[in-house]
């Protein structure tokens, strides 16, 4: 299990005791050896998918470290433990944490933001006892994405079948697939169409055609549908296909793999409500907020 950033407070300071400079490269690598951390857990990522789970909390302890004068920063990506770190660590904590770090003058006026300039009361931040800002901030991103899918999944089922097969061919050209609206795909959606709903050129020049069923169920999609799209699909003499529903699919549906060469996408309701957000359809940016973080390059020529 990897350690939350509190947990890892103390061994973090007891690694770099003797006062020497440790890079944040030296001390990730002995701090997940000391916790025993496999490949697997090394490699955990973030939602935004940007960042480890590890490296995230390390820093974030390190960095609370740096706000109670426990350590500093001396070259780009080193540091070493200050006098006070050392006092803190020969008084034999049995833990450091926020609780503690709350008795250390240095700490309290770093964090203490309950007053602005105008001496107004202002937001003070209190992180959790085990999640680091960045991971409250993409879980909380994530929580709103769910209430958005689901309010745009709400939406797509009350829609015309002649609109939301534009859509999802829309949705396609967004993606990438066919250039231009105008000469991209179309939709067919009309008797005879042998269950096609529409067809969108893979590639801007048109050299080869996808084809599109694009279904509003409220039910799940079995592996008859499937079959019957993979039937249409040969008599279209078409050999790729994309099976879109704001429903889902059955386990049968989803492990049906056609005996020719026919290659089919399933895309099921949560995965179309998020493609339609990642692609800006049907839905309108809010508030747009820019996460910084120091810019250790800049102050390069300090130490030279």
């Amino acid at each position: 299990m990897i350690p939350d950033f509190q947990t890892l407070m103390l061994p973090l300071l007891k690694v770099i005791s003797n006062g020497e400079e440790f890079s944040t490269k030296e001390v990730n690598s002995i701090l997940a050896n000391q916790f025993n951390l496999n490949d697997e857990q090394l490699q955990q990522l973030l939602p935004s998918g940007k960042q480890t789970i590890f490296t995230n909390r390390v820093a974030w302890a390190k960095a609370y470290l740096k706000m109670a004068n426990l350590l500093e920063s001396t070259k780009r990506g080193s540091f070493k433990i200050t006098k006070s770190g050392i006092n803190v660590l020969n008084q034999n904590p049995e833990i450091i944490n926020l609780k503690f770090l709350k008795n250390i003058p240095e700490y309290v006026e770093a964090v203490d933001y309950s007053k602005n300039d105008n001496g107004e009361k202002s937001v003070k931040y209190e992180p959790t006892e085990t999640e680091t800002p960045e991971e409250i901030i993409e879980e909380s991103f994530l929580k709103i994405n769910k209430t958005l899918s689901q309010e745009l999944l709400t939406k797509l089922k009350t829609v015309s079948p002649y609109f939301f097969e534009n859509l999802v061919v829309e949705l396609l050209v967004k993606m990438g697939y066919g250039g231009s609206l105008k000469d991209a795909g179309k939709a067919i959606g009309r008797s005879g169409d042998e269950g096609i709903d529409g067809i969108i050129k893979e590639d801007k020049l048109g050299l080869d055609i996808i084809y599109i069923q694009a279904k509003r169920w409220e039910g799940n999609v079995g592996r008859p549908e499937i079959q019957k799209f993979v039937g249409a699909l040969a008599g279209q003499g078409a050999k790729k296909g994309v099976f879109i529903t704001t429903s889902k699919f059955t386990p049968d549906a989803l492990n049906y793999i056609p005996r020719n060469e026919t290659k089919i996408v399933l895309i099921d309701g949560q995965k179309l409500a998020q493609l339609m957000i990642e692609n800006n359809l049907g839905v309108a940016t809010h508030f747009i907020y820019e996460l910084k973080k120091f810019d250790s390059d800049y102050f390069d020529n300090e130490y030279l």
